[in-house]
């Protein structure tokens, strides 16, 4: 999830970003996809409507909500908290393991929502 649509800077939140950088890790390329979802009510976001198509199976993300999360998850996509902002570090970090991943217990932790 990115701010802007040149896979530089990783949005603060999962749901309201206006870009999906997706990373092939076996080819080593990025794709860049509009989020058309980006302008949502908190908590109506459907990720994996978006990111279907992509075939992921882990998301880095600097923030997500508990629905998101279990919606992923579900979907048998990991999610993975983004420490860092540019996504060429985080996807240095989640390469070298250095991610936590989200769950139920810490989804969304920033706004103390859950």
């Amino acid at each position: 999830m990115t701010a802007d649509g040149k896979a530089a800077e990783v949005h603060d939140h999962f749901g309201s970003a206006p870009f999906f950088t997706v990373y092939d890790t076996e080819g080593d390329t990025i794709e860049v996809i509009a989020n058309d979802n980006a302008h949502h009510q908190h908590g109506t976001c459907l990720p994996t409507n978006i990111l279907s198509e992509c075939k992921i199976d882990a998301v880095l993300c600097r923030g997500m909500g508990l629905r998101a999360v279990n919606k992923l998850n579900e979907a048998n996509v990991r999610v993975y908290k983004a420490d860092g902002a540019a996504v060429s570090d985080v996807i240095a970090a989640f390469k070298e393991h250095r991610l936590q991943q989200l769950t139920a217990d810490n989804a969304c932790d920033q706004h103390k929502c859950h």
